[in-house]
C-alpha cells in the first residue's frame, strides 16, 4: 500500500471517529422528560373527569377533554420527540410553545389523528398547515419529532417548525407570525372514545 493510501484511509478513518463523536455527544444533550414509571413533572389541566396515568412504561389519557402539560421549564429552541400510539377513531394532540395552564388554542399543536371524524391527520400543524394523508395507522407507535427555532429569512424574523414522522421528515413550516414564543410540552386528549400512549418523551435545547 502506498503512503498516499495509508494517509487517506487514516484521514477517512479520522472523519468516522469524529462523525461517531459528534453523534455521541448529540446524544447525550437529549434530555428525558418522562421516567416511565411516575407522573412527576407531569400535571393535569382541564376535566377533573379526564384521566391520566402510567401504564405498561407509557403515559395514557382517556375520558373527558383535557391536557398533559409538563412543568419542569419553559422552552424556546429545541428539538422534541416522543413515541405515541393512538386509538382507532382517537384524538390527540402533541403541544409545544404552550401555557403553564393551557387550553387547547394555547401554543402549537402537531396533530395527533389517524382515524379520527376530523381529516385533518397526524403531522399536521393545527390551523397552520394540515395533512389529510394517513402517515401512520392506529394502535401503532410511532416517533413523532418537532424542531423550533427562531430564524431569519430573507430578511425577515420566523419560527421555523420542522416536523419529522419516523424520520421521514414531512415539511418545514415557516411562521412569520412568531405566533407562540416560548413556553412547555403538553399532550392533548381531545373527546371520549380516545385513548393516547405517550412514551420516551425527550428534549434537546438548541441555541
Amino acid at each position: 500500500m502506498s503512503i498516499r493510501n495509508i494517509t487517506l484511509n487514516f484521514s477517512l478513518l479520522l472523519i468516522c471517529f469524529v462523525g461517531a463523536d459528534i453523534s455521541a455527544e448529540d446524544n447525550a444533550k437529549w434530555k428525558s422528560l418522562f421516567d416511565g414509571k411516575t407522573m412527576n413533572g407531569w400535571e393535569k389541566v382541564g376535566n377533573e373527569n379526564s384521566v391520566w396515568s402510567v401504564k405498561d412504561g407509557a403515559l395514557s389519557g382517556s375520558g373527558p377533554a383535557s391536557m398533559l402539560v409538563n412543568t419542569s421549564g419553559s422552552y424556546k429552541n429545541f428539538k422534541y420527540r416522543a413515541e405515541i400510539k393512538i386509538s382507532d377513531g382517537g384524538n390527540s394532540g402533541l403541544y409545544f410553545r404552550t401555557t403553564r395552564k393551557p387550553g387547547f388554542s394555547d401554543g402549537y399543536e402537531a396533530q395527533i389523528d389517524s382515524t379520527h371524524t376530523d381529516p385533518i391527520r397526524t403531522g399536521s400543524l393545527y390551523g397552520m398547515c394540515h395533512v389529510y394523508q394517513q402517515h401512520v395507522k392506529p394502535d401503532t407507535w410511532f416517533t413523532y419529532e418537532i424542531e423550533v427555532r427562531d430564524d431569519i429569512w430573507r430578511g425577515r424574523k420566523m419560527t421555523r417548525i420542522k416536523v419529522t414522522i419516523n424520520n421521514n421528515e414531512l415539511y418545514e413550516y415557516l411562521d412569520f407570525e412568531k405566533t407562540f414564543k416560548e413556553g412547555h410540552f403538553a399532550f392533548q386528549h381531545h373527546d371520549p372514545g380516545s385513548i393516547v400512549h405517550i412514551r420516551k418523551v425527550e428534549v434537546l435545547p438548541l441555541p
